[in-house]
């Protein structure tokens, strides 16, 4: 089976917080969870595309330079996916929520205790590894 691929985006900000959605409890899959905001690549659609398309759809937010950070492998309800994760770092600009539930900054160590399903939490730890490096980098 061909996986569905999808693609998400992290936004941080100078305090080195990430930007989550909490998906609606009604959503069709992951209800009620903590996750990034995306969606799936649409066909004749690359991934850098998608998470182009999904940034505006979602939080009315134009991203500036998506960059493809991981691809990242999963099953759920036996299905397989590729979810292409992509950072940027947050400008600024208003964010509207077009989709979830709720919208909120964390830093990744305070998403312990957050519902998130085991490919996001993986995703977040990497991350904050990631964000430590650029933090000590400077």
């Amino acid at each position: 089976m061909i996986p569905t691929e999808l693609s998400a985006i992290i936004l941080y900000d100078g305090a080195r917080r990430i930007l989550l959605q909490h998906r609606t409890d009604d959503a069709p899959t992951f209800p009620g969870y903590w996750s990034f905001f995306g969606g799936g690549v649409e066909p004749g659609e690359t991934p850098e595309q998608a998470v182009v398309r999904e940034a505006l759809e979602e939080l009315d937010y134009a991203l500036k330079k998506p960059w493809r950070w991981m691809s990242q492998p999963f099953v759920h309800g036996g299905r397989p996916y590729t979810q292409h994760i992509f950072i940027e770092h947050y400008d600024g600009s208003p964010l509207i929520l077009g989709e979830g539930q709720a919208m909120r900054w964390f830093a990744p160590d305070e998403t312990g205790t957050l519902l998130m399903s085991a490919h996001s939490r993986r995703a977040v730890e990497a991350l904050a590894l990631w964000l430590a490096r650029q933090n000590s980098a400077e």
